[in-house]
């Protein structure tokens, strides 16, 4: 997941949605129950489709695609990185639209941003369902320009609605979005598969379930953005306080962008992981991936009610440390509740990993603007693009796909607890200052 984010934790796009926008004022003191519940509602809908089934519906679909002969281990890990990579591509073109408009004299707001984005997730999901193999990594990358477009283009503009509205903090229900939509996905497979349904059934049911959840957000997705209000007591003057020094500026990017790499082997291959250490037959493989949904779903809320002053290095070292105790579990209690547990300890923190770290970005070199963060995403999204194609080279030199799992689970472990322990050296190093 690659964002911006709010100071109370709520993903925004770089240099847009800021802590006096979520904050009710006097300048907007318009209150508007049922509407800001409309709004936040469209955001759960276009993550759900965008992020739910545009980007992770392929993580269940895999064993189905798999069981087809459509694609092999080394193929699929292959379209994995080619959406992760539009992913990150997406990401840095949003960065760059205000560079773009001022050249090119405008480019569209974050309403039709959304709109187009749902459309092209609609469309690139049910075009997965041809048999059109040559065209599958061009239609995932795309796919993840379109999700990372949709995200960030529903933070930016749910955000500042909500604000205007004067519920800024049902910003929570907007990024439970992804989660739920990993659930709705994760838990039809086991009745496709139990029906007998090819990978191309599966592809054009989600292609439908997205478009049911487009519909719902559509027509709320219109006009232009919302004012922005000002923060209470603010002057529009505040001071800008002096970044942190280099090399906590240099750990926090590096230990940020060892997550990508840390959660995505198990995200992308949690099914496939499961069904090769079970028996054949269990119904267990198909429940692990909406598990690991629901996790992120509470986690994203809970991560909205921890306090600010709380040190977000510490924070982040925790957060690292559960998200590999999941994929340790993987490896060390390869059954039902191991995988379980490992899948709701993966999910749990992983909407507040990037909550947290891009916090700590805008906090580190407030004067760096959106260009510090775009490169925590960069490196991020650098970490993900390389799991894939880390698990299918392992896979390839073991001697079971069991134990080539079993590899590359502990080098996505490892990394996490290395990522841990660089934010517990930052955190005894460099004493915090008064935190945003």
């Amino acid at each position: 997941m690659i964002s911006t984010l709010h100071p109370r934790g709520n993903p925004s796009p770089p240099c847009t949605v800021t802590q006096a926008s979520l904050s009710p004022s006097a300048d907007h003191p318009h209150t508007d129950g049922a509407a800001a519940l409309r709004v936040a509602l469209a955001g759960m809908a276009a993550l759900a489709a965008a992020m739910g089934i545009g980007r992770f519906a392929f993580t269940p679909l895999l064993p189905m695609m798999l069981h087809d002969g459509v694609v092999d281990i080394a193929t699929g890990s292959w379209l994995a990185t080619a959406n992760y990579a539009g992913y990150l591509a997406g990401a840095l073109l949003y960065m760059a639209l205000p560079w773009l408009g001022r050249r090119l004299g405008g480019v569209p707001g974050n309403a039709t941003l959304v709109r187009g984005g749902l459309v092209a997730t609609v469309l690139l999901t049910g075009m997965l369902a041809l048999p059109w193999p040559a065209v599958w990594p061009l239609l995932r990358m795309l796919a993840g320009v379109a999700s990372a477009l949709v995200f960030l283009g529903t933070a930016n503009w749910c955000m500042g609605r909500l604000a205007h509205l004067g519920r800024p903090a049902w910003g929570g229900l907007i990024f439970c979005g992804p989660g739920l939509g990993i659930v709705i996905t994760g838990l039809p497979t086991s009745a496709m598969v139990a029906a007998g349904w090819s990978a191309a059934a599966g592809w054009a049911a989600f292609s439908l379930l997205a478009a049911v959840l487009c519909a719902g957000a559509w027509a709320v997705f219109q006009g232009g953005e919302a004012p922005l209000a000002a923060a209470p007591g603010s002057t529009g003057a505040a001071s800008v306080p002096a970044p942190r020094p280099a090399a906590e500026r240099a750990l926090l990017a590096i230990a940020y962008g060892l997550a990508g790499l840390g959660y995505i082997v198990t995200a992308t291959f949690l099914p496939v992981i499961a069904r090769a250490a079970l028996p054949a037959g269990s119904v267990w493989p198909d429940l692990f991936w909406p598990i690991f949904g629901a996790g992120v779903a509470l986690g994203a809320l809970l991560s909205t009610r921890i306090a600010p002053t709380r040190d977000r290095r510490w924070l982040l070292a925790v957060a690292y440390v559960l998200q590999a105790g999941g994929v340790a579990l993987g490896v060390l209690w390869p059954g039902p509740a191991g995988f379980a547990l490992g899948s709701l300890l993966l999910g749990l923190p992983f909407t507040a990993i990037t909550f947290f770290a891009l916090q700590e970005a805008r906090y580190q070199w407030p004067q760096a603007g959106a260009g510090f963060t775009g490169l925590m995403t960069a490196l991020y999204g650098i970490g993900q693009i390389a799991g894939p194609p880390m698990a299918a080279a392992l896979l390839a030199r073991a001697g079971s796909r069991a134990q080539g799992f079993d590899w590359a689970l502990g080098v996505a472990g490892s990394v996490l607890l290395l990522g841990a322990v660089l934010y517990a050296v930052m955190a005894w190093r460099w004493r915090p200052q008064h935190q945003n």
